[in-house]
């Protein structure tokens, strides 16, 4: 049994009530229109999987719906065609957190860390990620991981902030990967460990409360974290068009009050994820703010 699955909570109630205070619209207006800190970039469209080829062209319409509601722009490989991204996301003004996708592959794990450091070098990276959620797929050691980590923090810019994404408990209970990080960047998904909907954004910011006790004052970012609005339950969580709406509205309102960086997942929706090396099941179509027809799912105006 994985850590994740030990960490399911079943926190249950007798019904989601949602005594939202404050007109909900309004307040979806407000996030909008200050502009919220990043959200991760869904590149694929209807029939597309990772490592089909990406076009300017597509990445570019899909920024420039973006571009007006957000900073940051989160990318998750820098090969087959997701190298374009860092730099039509520089175009519309948006900052960069930029991931090399690290598997089982030797070679193309090679490729992607010498994608990101050229394209640091280019100075189209703000923040680099070296991995992302490597050894909860156990795909690395943590030795091999901790390589490319000291790798990437040699060969980058100095004025390149370097760390690896994974869930908030594996820097817990990994101190070294912990200590290799210039900023942690944590994957926190009450969903994925069955938390009710009324308990989840509590129980998000209890994660976030947990890193910083291990981050001993280091930079914090939450890289992932995000609502399914259809595809059934994963124990106590439920799917549902108004909880991915009010997690949404709620998880973006404490992380701006507080000052805390988050990218939300995800963008638009993306049917790979439901087989395939990602194997959600059919929550995994039903991430994104906007539908895989790039239309926002919850107001009508946008």
């Amino acid at each position: 049994m994985s850590r994740r699955e030990e960490k399911r909570h079943y926190l249950l109630s007798d019904s989601e009530h949602s005594r939202e205070s404050g007109d909900l619209d309004q307040r979806l207006a407000a996030l909008l229109g200050a502009k919220m800190h990043g959200i991760a970039f869904s590149a694929y469209t209807e029939g597309q999987k990772p490592g089909d080829p990406l076009s300017v062209e597509q990445i570019a319409r899909r920024m420039a719906i973006l571009a007006p509601h957000f900073n940051w722009i989160r990318s998750f490989s820098v090969t087959a065609g997701n190298e374009l991204i860092p730099r039509v996301a520089k175009e519309h003004g948006l900052k960069t957190l930029v991931g090399a996708w690290l598997g089982t592959d030797p070679e193309k794990n090679r490729q992607e860390i010498e994608n990101l450091i050229a394209l640091a070098e280019e100075g189209l990276v703000d923040v680099a990620a070296v991995g992302n959620e490597v050894l909860y797929r156990e795909d690395l050691t943590e030795a091999e991981l901790l390589d490319f980590m000291a790798e990437a923090r040699e060969r980058l810019p100095a004025d390149v902030p370097m760390g690896y994404v994974d869930a908030y408990y594996e820097f817990e209970d990994r101190p070294a990967v912990t200590a290799a990080c210039d900023v942690l960047l944590s994957n926190c998904y009450p969903f994925w460990e069955g938390c009710a909907h009324p308990y989840a954004i509590l129980y998000m910011q209890d994660m976030f409360r947990r890193l910083q006790k291990v981050a001993e004052g280091k930079r914090i970012i939450i890289s992932e974290t995000g609502w399914p609005s259809a595809g059934g339950s994963f124990y106590g969580a439920e799917s549902s068009p108004q909880g991915a709406y009010l997690y949404f509205l709620k998880a973006m309102e404490w992380a701006a009050s507080e000052n805390i960086e988050m990218f939300y997942f995800a963008s638009f929706d993306e049917a790979w994820k439901v087989s395939g090396e990602a194997g959600e099941g059919d929550v995994g179509a039903h991430w994104g703010l906007w539908d895989k027809d790039e239309r926002f799912k919850y107001a009508s105006s946008l």
